[in-house]
């Protein structure tokens, strides 16, 4: 895929990696923010919460802006605003509540980064191409998972949490300087379009069956990697920082691999849905083992949080099954929309995995709470995957 090797769409994935990274770093800083400004495991989820949440609010008005400016204004503009000044809140945080913030900052930078790709596959390439020129982008994206794990660890150990929030801040105000520099907005489309309104979107009627397992399929694996994995492994195995950076490490390299995986599976299996159909009905069966015995032994669970993460490309594969039932005068909006509903599933997931953790944990010893989390992930993905069935195949396949 030469595309990816433009230095508009690399400065793009090089947005997306944040991205990756700031939703997935909360993890390995659990038992940092615990000592140094007493946030524990339920005061974490309610900020990466606040990240989705921040972020889904974000997507409608996203769509909008790449409609009317295009993804060099919108992503440049939104990365360095929100990305930049939300690293920088994080780095001067003396209490839970300024993580919150600077959580809720971070979700509207990194908001356009993915849909500023998408856009400009949706305007440059044929249906049948975006599922795997998304997995590609979320492929090299989810690097970002992988830095935001062990490596992350190494350098906060050297150089102090706060410190290194300073150099994201940087890092982060350069790489949207990059995309403003480098990215090229696409040619609108040829004709008179019909406008596009919100409600057209609830009349494509394909989407109804697509939408409940897209407000799901993305939650276990972001969740449980950018959250509940750290406390999970520290609290039932007593893992050090190290060890659960090792095994974040190993699911974020589980994320890329599914990811830029998605084109040849596709080959294989034929369509955007029968790989989603695979992937979701062997995340339950990990979720399912995960919940039966969550404390069986550490090696036992380290492989079954890495197996979460293979799940990870669903996200691309059912944007990309949504997207071929879109019209012309949709695309901008609909990708949005559909981004939007995975997004907020993942925000109200972490929202509700909180209350659910401290009730367990009232009840329960720490391996058995934990399984009504994953228990939790569970029941609606099983759910959303039923209703999934009975969606019509993509009409690119």
């Amino acid at each position: 895929m030469r595309w990816i090797m433009s230095p508009g769409l690399l400065s793009l994935v090089l947005g997306y990696t944040l991205s990756q990274f700031y939703r997935a770093f909360l993890a390995v800083l659990t038992p940092t923010l615990k000592a140094e400004l007493g946030a524990g495991p339920e005061d974490l989820a309610l900020s990466s919460g606040l990240w989705y949440i921040a972020f889904a609010a974000m997507q409608l008005p996203v769509g909008w802006a790449l409609d009317r400016f295009g993804p060099r204004e919108t992503v440049a503009f939104l990365l360095g605003l929100g990305g930049a000044g939300g690293a920088l809140v994080f780095a001067l945080a003396s209490a839970p509540w300024h993580i919150h913030i600077a959580m809720a900052l971070l979700g509207v930078g990194c908001a356009p980064v993915m849909m500023g790709s998408f856009f400009i596959f949706a305007r440059t390439l044929p249906p049948a191409s975006m599922s795997a020129a998304g997995g590609a982008v979320v492929g090299l994206g989810s690097l970002g998972n992988m830095l935001g794990a062990a490596p992350l660890v190494w350098v906060v150990n050297q150089m102090g949490w706060r410190e290194t929030l300073v150099g994201l801040t940087i890092v982060t105000l350069a790489v949207a300087l990059t995309v403003f520099a480098c990215v090229k907005n696409p040619a609108h489309p040829g004709g008179k379009l019909a406008p596009a309104r919100l409600r057209d979107l609830f009349a494509v009627r394909e989407l109804r069956l697509i939408l409940p397992l897209l407000s799901v399929t993305y939650a276990a694996s972001a969740c449980i990697r950018g959250l509940w994995a750290g406390p999970y492994l520290s609290q039932v195995f007593g893992a050090s920082d190290y060890l659960i950076g090792w095994v974040t490490l190993g699911m974020g390299l589980a994320m890329v691999t599914a990811n830029l995986s998605v084109g040849h599976f596709k080959r294989f299996l034929g369509s955007d849905k029968r790989i989603s159909v695979v992937n979701n009905a062997l995340l339950c069966a990990v979720l399912a083992t995960l919940a039966i015995a969550p404390g069986a032994s550490l090696g036992l669970s380290a492989v079954l949080l890495v197996m979460v993460c293979i799940s990870d490309s669903s996200y691309s594969l059912i944007m990309s099954h949504g997207r071929a039932f879109l019209p012309p005068h949709l695309v901008g909006r609909g990708i949005t929309f559909l981004n939007m509903i995975s997004i907020a599933g993942v925000g109200v997931m972490q929202f509700l995995s909180r209350p659910v953790y401290l009730a367990a944990s009232e009840r329960h010893e720490v391996a058995g709470a934990y399984s009504y989390i994953f228990l939790f992930f569970l029941i609606p993905l099983a759910i959303g995957l039923l209703i999934y069935l009975f969606s019509p195949e993509d009409r690119h396949a």
